[in-house]
């Protein structure tokens, strides 16, 4: 079965939790998650005082808490979803907010 894109409603309460999380969590403006969504997923980029890269990628499977989740490998550049040993893992509960925890546990700002 093809995955649907991710609709605008699920987009817009993405973007309230994004913007949560990041006002509740970084003490700077200057470090930030931001949402970039294509298709059936979700990618989640952080900027850190000027630098932005890629976290993880989350893939939409129809609700709002059964996201897939796969981190970004910066010594192969790609996303993983069956890597799970790296800090933060354990935050992985199939949310957004679960995803950006364990970002930021695996690479810190």
């Amino acid at each position: 079965m093809r995955k649907k894109a991710i609709p605008d409603d699920m987009r817009e309460k993405v973007e309230e939790i994004v913007d949560r999380f990041n006002k509740n969590t970084f003490r700077s403006d200057e470090c930030y998650y931001k949402a970039i969504f294509r298709g059936k997923h979700l990618y989640l980029n952080r900027c850190d005082y000027g630098t932005t890269g890629p976290i993880c990628r989350l893939t939409y499977n129809g609700k709002m808490d059964n996201w897939e989740f796969a981190i970004f490998k910066w010594s192969t550049e790609t996303y993983d979803s069956d890597e799970w040993m790296f800090p933060g893992s354990d935050e992985i509960d199939g949310t957004v907010d679960g995803a950006m925890k364990a970002g930021l546990q695996a690479y810190p700002a």
